[in-house]
């Protein structure tokens, strides 16, 4: 399916700072260590470059959404930084604005670029298997190697998961591959979570920052989340570990796009010009931990090696269909909590 962006032309895209200067802009996305990136590394640069001011505003990917789709026609947001799952269905209801002729929109990635012209990539990372180096070689237990071993008893109590409102749908789709099926034929991914899965399950926990402490501590051993998490816990000094599952690891992709009928849309624009541009994917990938979706953005080889980064790495991935998890979410979460979240 061609993909067609709005043409905007090059006076009306890079108009004078000035212009804008005297505006505010309303940018929403993840909080913690995310947030401190932002604010510390990428909105002060934009602002002495601008003479604007933005004020960011975390939440979760989700609520986001939610606060778009309430205030609908008379939005406060401009500017959107948030998960790919959320974001398809932001563009679904007509949330985001047309994507503006950004120059390094032509050196992304394929796979960042967002099915309607609405959204774009800005960072990938994967979601796979995190665990306790020192728990695991204390119980002689092996390094994990597939998404079917959260289902060995050997880990009873000793696993954590999200939610379905978060990793929890990741896993659940990413079992269901490893047992034949798909986001498209999830059965098998509810029988395994629920009769082998679920427990072995600690907690569901929904709080990135209590995961962060009970992986740290080794009281969850074994933790679905991504590789930019668990870079988080590592740089922290804890003994763990990321692991790409035999199978693979999915797609992440954090995604942004200038909000419909938002009220800066010039300084929106060029914001998202901002966040594309090689020295920002740079920022990001050494503080938040995001592969750059820019293919042209050279890293350090430190940092490199902690991130997606590279055609390699960044083809191995597995992307899922997002439009066909939205549509099925309500009912999945039902029978989530009927069958595995007990």
């Amino acid at each position: 399916m061609r993909r067609t962006l709005v043409t905007l032309t090059v006076s009306t895209l890079l108009a004078p700072w000035a212009a804008i200067s005297a505006e505010t802009l309303y940018v929403a996305g993840p909080g913690g260590s995310f947030q401190k990136t932002f604010e510390e590394k990428v909105i002060p640069g934009f602002e002495a470059r601008s003479g604007a001011k933005v004020v960011y505003v975390p939440g979760s990917s989700s609520d986001t959404v939610a606060k778009l789709m309430a205030q609908k026609g008379r939005q406060d947001l401009s500017f959107i930084a948030i998960d790919s799952g959320p974001m398809a269905r932001a563009v679904e209801q007509d949330l985001c604005a047309p994507l503006p002729t950004v120059p390094a929109l032509d050196d992304l990635y394929p796979n960042a670029r967002i099915p309607g012209g609405r959204a774009v990539g800005y960072g990938f990372y994967a979601t796979g298997l995190g665990y306790n180096k020192a728990v695991f070689a204390k119980n002689g237990w092996a390094a994990p190697t597939s998404w079917n071993d959260l289902g060995d008893p050997k880990f009873k109590g000793k696993i954590s998961i999200g939610p379905i409102s978060g990793y929890g749908v990741e896993a659940l789709v990413m079992v269901a591959r490893a047992n034949g099926g798909s986001e498209k034929n999830i059965e098998p991914g509810f029988q395994v979570m629920a009769k082998k899965v679920a427990p072995n399950v600690l907690d569901w926990e929904p709080s990135q920052a209590t995961l962060s402490q009970r992986f740290q501590s080794g009281e969850a051993a074994l933790v679905v989340w991504s590789n930019a998490r668990v870079q988080l816990v590592v740089d922290q000094g804890a003994p763990v570990a990321f692991v790409y599952p035999k199978e693979g690891a999915r797609e992440g992709l954090m995604t942004a796009c200038v909000v419909n009928g938002a009220p800066q849309p010039k300084l929106a624009q060029q914001f998202l010009a901002d966040i594309l541009s090689p020295a920002t994917q740079v920022t990001l990938a050494k503080y938040s931990g995001y592969g750059p979706t820019n293919a042209k953005v050279k890293l350090d080889p430190d940092v490199a090696r902690t991130v997606v980064y590279g055609s390699d790495r960044v083809n191995a991935l597995v992307p899922i269909d997002w439009s066909v998890i939205n549509k099925q979410l309500p009912e999945w979460t039902k029978r989530w909590n009927r069958e595995v979240e007990r």
